[in-house]
């Protein structure tokens, strides 16, 4: 196998739950398709209705073409989905039982003039997820409600403990600026203390000099 049909193949096996195709079909016809789902799948599908004009010789919308969409669980008979739309149109249902569905398109046109009609109908049909568990989602966002509470008052406890840490902060600051400025104080008044000791000995030593010269 080829490198080019691996890469191929793992598109394919990607895009497997979305089916894109289109098909010709009598006014006066069905077409159905199978597919197997399993149970509480939500099914998507998209068709477009181009019917055939002679004059322009081409497909072209028709704004009187209705589309009928029956889909049938085959195991158990139930009629899933019977509607109506217009020839570009959507339907959506969901699988109650796993197991095989029918799904037919057919025309509005069924008699007269409009039976010998040719319509070229594109379909998309996307298969999703199975059906979400409403009361698993509510316990599930009771859960993240909760953390989110936990999460709030934790940061709650951050904002106090910095605001604590701030107040701390500053008292200590003061107390530093207190600290240093009464040793400035303090050291001026020791040099002042030193200066007039210093002066007053001179002064004492001067007069015992003198004194002594004098006699």
């Amino acid at each position: 196998m080829t490198r080019w049909q691996c890469i191929s193949l793992a598109l394919l096996a990607i895009v497997a739950p979305i089916s894109a195709l289109h098909f010709y079909l009598d006014a006066d016809q069905k077409r159905c398709f199978i597919e197997e789902l399993p149970t509480d799948t939500i099914v998507e599908g998209h068709y477009r209705a181009l019917q055939w004009d002679e004059k322009i010789q081409a497909y072209g919308v028709n704004d009187d073409l209705g589309i009928q969409v029956d889909v049938e669980d085959m195991h158990t008979g139930e009629q899933v989905v019977k509607s109506r739309g217009p020839s570009d149109g959507r339907f959506t249902f969901t699988s109650h039982d796993a197991g095989d569905h029918s799904i037919c398109l057919s025309t509005n046109y069924t008699t007269g003039w409009f039976s010998n009609s040719h319509i070229r109908l594109y379909l998309d049909i996307v298969v999703g997820s199975t059906k979400s568990d409403v009361e698993h989602d509510r316990s599930h966002v009771g859960v993240v409600a909760g953390k989110i509470r936990d999460l709030n008052q934790r940061l709650e406890d951050i904002r106090r403990e910095q605001q604590y840490q701030r107040e701390r902060e500053a008292a200590f600051r003061d107390l530093s600026e207190l600290t240093n400025s009464r040793a400035v104080w303090y050291i001026i008044a020791e040099i002042v203390v030193l200066v007039a000791t210093c002066a007053w000995q001179l002064r004492h030593l001067r007069r015992f000099f003198e004194e002594r010269k004098a006699h």
